[in-house]
């Protein structure tokens, strides 16, 4: 029995954590994970319920190894999904983030990579402007004293550091556009900084948006804040 319930444990754990690299290298559709997700979980309450019965009925072949990777391997199961199932019900049910709702920067250079994108480049529209004014009020427009060409010059070392992939840089229209690549799932979420003239200010506005799902777990909001947080460091070295 103790081998059955390490067995079943570890069929939990990959049916949940091989979902992203299956995903992410096209191998499995997007609906799919989520029924990797379900039955993941599933898995992993039966790996417990066997661990349970185990200690019950068959307490001489119980180990201290085999307690632990049984727990460990279903607790990544339930954790993982059950994680983000939590967050998904915590933020606002959008993907499309801007410190400037009324006007927002728009995609340039980006826009024919997301040509087959479910998720089209048009701003999302009033409606989830009014969600993020909510969800996340703390996102405005940016105002600093340097100058344009020295932000748009920081702009892209922050999304250097970041670890973003730089997509394009117009200086003359103060767009600086970028592609953040996530690590379990391959999800491709666009990013463009918009720098602007503002008499002896420049106003600096982001967008960041997801190209697939509803939902993107408040991603994108986190995405500004790091970049927003990192630019600040680079400006006062």
């Amino acid at each position: 029995m103790k081998i059955l319930v390490s067995f079943v444990s570890l069929i939990a754990f990959l049916l949940v954590v091989l979902t992203g690299p299956l995903y992410k290298y096209d191998i499995i559709e997007l609906g799919t994970v989520f029924i990797g997700f379900k039955y993941g979980i599933l898995t992993a309450v039966a790996a417990l319920v066997l661990l349970v019965l185990q200690v019950i009925f068959k307490r001489n072949t119980l180990t201290l190894a085999n307690v632990v990777v049984t727990i460990a391997l279903s607790a990544v199961a339930l954790g993982l999904p059950l994680s983000m199932l939590s967050k998904g019900k915590s933020v606002a049910p959008i993907h499309d983030i801007s410190t400037d709702l009324i006007n927002p920067p728009e995609f340039v250079a980006i826009a024919p990579l997301r040509a087959d994108a479910p998720n089209p480049v048009a701003y999302a529209g009033e409606a989830t402007a009014e969600q993020q004014r909510q969800g996340y009020p703390e996102l405005k427009t940016l105002v600093y004293s340097q100058s344009k060409s020295e932000l748009i010059e920081e702009t892209k070392q922050a999304i250097d550091n970041l670890g973003w992939e730089l997509v394009n840089t117009d200086a003359n229209k103060g767009i600086v556009e970028a592609t953040d690549t996530t690590a379990w799932f391959g999800f491709k979420d666009d990013v463009v900084v918009r720098i602007n003239d503002n008499g002896s200010e420049r106003l600096v506005d982001l967008r960041s948006k997801s190209r697939v799902g509803g939902s993107d777990l408040g991603k994108n909001a986190a995405r500004i804040h790091d970049f927003i947080e990192e630019l600040d460091i680079i400006l006062a070295k």
